[in-house]
């Protein structure tokens, strides 16, 4: 029994965390004298979070008991300590008692901070991603409760004013050093004002929500065709009068409508099959042309050759100044042709469908109309591809857009069958066309913002975002000078948006758009 209590007696000497026994050195008794200094008592509090023993002091100061880091220093005569008298006579440099590079110890949790100092232990760490999830949630509650907020999310220290504002004009010299600019040779003043409100709104009703189908078109002797349900009106963007060109009998409506290059001529394709070809100059029809078994969505002019894509995947070549119209037929896709557009040199012909593929057509030497082999079949879309553009600078390059499960953009090269570029536009492409101002190309999209937005070539950097329609867009149409961009929503509006003002600086002699008799006039039976 007499060994087992002198264990205990030395263990109880020789233990660190513990109360020392015996008088208050001397060391000590200074301190606490120095320590009545109301300066001093916010460094006695940090003192206190930090060390590592408890102290019970009996001596007269009123201080209250302190925490004095005792582990790892041999003796305690060695701890340093400031001048109080230094201390005391020095005045605050700040007005607020802080200063945003130094901690402010009147708004930080000392007791939190040495909590989770000791926390990033590794065996805590273990331990707690051990836990089963109930108890995770339960220790993050009592957390809350205890603490007022996440400890996870608490900073250890904690600064009382935030950085100051720079004064008026003031410009940072290291911004050249730690910032990535434009090189100054690619630094150019531009003055150009993209509106992000449509010009003027028109309302559609009755347009058809449907993917496949191309119900506008915007002439050159700047009349806009626009397919309403069974009806077809014609917009005049000079005066802004509207009149109905045709309707429809029964339950059949109008799916797609096609401007000829040059003249008044337009052509409408129908739901069953037909292709009729109407005067707009005489408000009358001219003839029906046959020749596809399913409804037409997508119609193409190549001079006096009017090419029509079908839901059965076909392709008909019309010449429209011949009795007998059909000249080739091509079962080019497995399902519905829903783009379909000729280059601007006449010398390519491109169809897009519901079976993910995009073929390259070329014109047969010396005529209108394609060969019935495709060049190129291209199969790196992975949804249906209605948006078609020729590049109207470059008539070899062609951009497509994908559907719904698709999203992108591609260039492609006609030469050689080679994709020059891809961009992902997370949203379903409906639409592209192409500026004849800026060397730029703009998209319609549908779901989820259902926007226009307005790429840079052939960087494709976005220049703008043009929203306002409430529904997808189901296809742009261009102005004939140009600058104004036409997106036929299913939110049953039409919205006019002047994107490609010419740069002032740039400035061009604008020429009156003016009505071009047709050739064809004469020779259409």
């Amino acid at each position: 029994m007499s060994h087992l209590k002198y264990m205990k007696e030395l263990n109880s000497l020789t233990r660190m965390d513990e109360a020392i026994k015996g008088p208050v050195p001397r060391w000590q008794k200074k301190r606490l004298e120095a320590s009545n200094a109301s300066i001093n008592m916010s460094l006695n509090s940090s003192r206190k979070v930090m060390s590592g023993s408890f102290i019970n002091t009996t001596g007269t100061s009123k201080t209250p008991t302190k925490w004095v880091d005792s582990r790892g220093k041999k003796t305690p005569a060695k701890t340093c300590k400031k001048s109080p008298s230094r201390s005391s006579t020095t005045p605050a440099k700040t007005p607020n008692g802080g200063d945003r590079f130094i901690p402010s110890r009147s708004t930080t949790n000392f007791d939190l901070g040495h909590y989770k100092l000791q926390q990033q232990n590794a065996d805590d760490a273990d331990k707690v991603e051990a836990l089963s999830p109930s108890k995770r949630e339960m220790q993050r509650l009592i957390g809350e409760n205890l603490h007022g907020g996440d400890i996870n999310n608490m900073r250890v220290l904690s600064y009382q004013n935030k950085a100051p504002a720079p004064p008026e004009g003031y410009q940072n010299p290291l911004r050249v050093v730690y910032s990535q600019t434009k090189t100054p040779a690619s630094v150019k003043a531009s003055t150009r004002y993209i509106p992000q409100a449509p010009d003027r709104i028109l309302d559609a009703p009755e347009i058809v929500d449907d993917f496949y189908l191309n119900p506008i078109d915007w002439s050159s002797s700047n009349l806009l065709a626009v397919a309403l349900g069974p009806n077809v009106y014609l917009w005049n963007a000079g005066t802004g009068t509207i009149e109905r060109l045709l309707e429809l009998e029964g339950s059949d409506y109008v799916c797609s409508v096609g401007w000829i290059q040059e003249g008044p001529f337009l052509a409408v394709g129908t739901t069953t099959g037909n292709t009729e070809l109407w005067d707009c100059s005489q408000m009358k029809r001219v003839r029906v042309m046959n020749g596809h078994a399913s409804r037409v969505g997508s119609l193409a002019w190549n001079s006096h050759i009017l090419s029509s894509g079908s839901r059965t995947g076909q392709i008909v070549h019309h010449d429209v100044r011949q009795r007998d119209h059909m000249i080739a037929t091509i079962n080019a896709h497995n399902q519905e042709v829903c783009g379909l557009k000729w280059s601007p040199d006449g010398k390519y012909l491109a169809s897009g469908a519901n079976d993910n593929m995009l073929m390259i057509w070329s014109a047969v030497t010396g005529q209108s109309h394609s060969h019935t082999q495709p060049i190129y079949s291209l199969n790196q879309h992975q949804a249906a591809i209605k948006a078609l553009a020729w590049c109207p600078w470059q008539h070899n390059i062609l951009a497509s857009g994908g559907g719904t499960a698709d999203r992108t953009i591609r260039f492609w090269n006609c030469n050689t069958g080679a994709c020059l570029n891809t961009i992902d536009t997370k949203s379903q492409v409906c639409s592209l066309l192409w500026s004849t101002t800026y060397k730029e190309i703009v998209s319609g999209h549908g779901y989820a913002q259902n926007q226009l937005t307005i790429w840079k070539y052939p960087g494709m950097t976005k220049v703008a975002e043009l929203t306002g329609h409430s529904s997808r867009v189901l296809h742009l149409a261009m102005s004939p000078d140009g600058t104004t961009v036409l997106s036929a929503g299913a939110d049953e509006t039409l919205r006019l948006w002047k994107c490609f003002q010419p740069d002032p600086h740039k400035k061009k002699e604008v020429t009156e758009v003016k009505s071009v008799a047709s050739r064809l006039k004469q020779s259409i039976r």
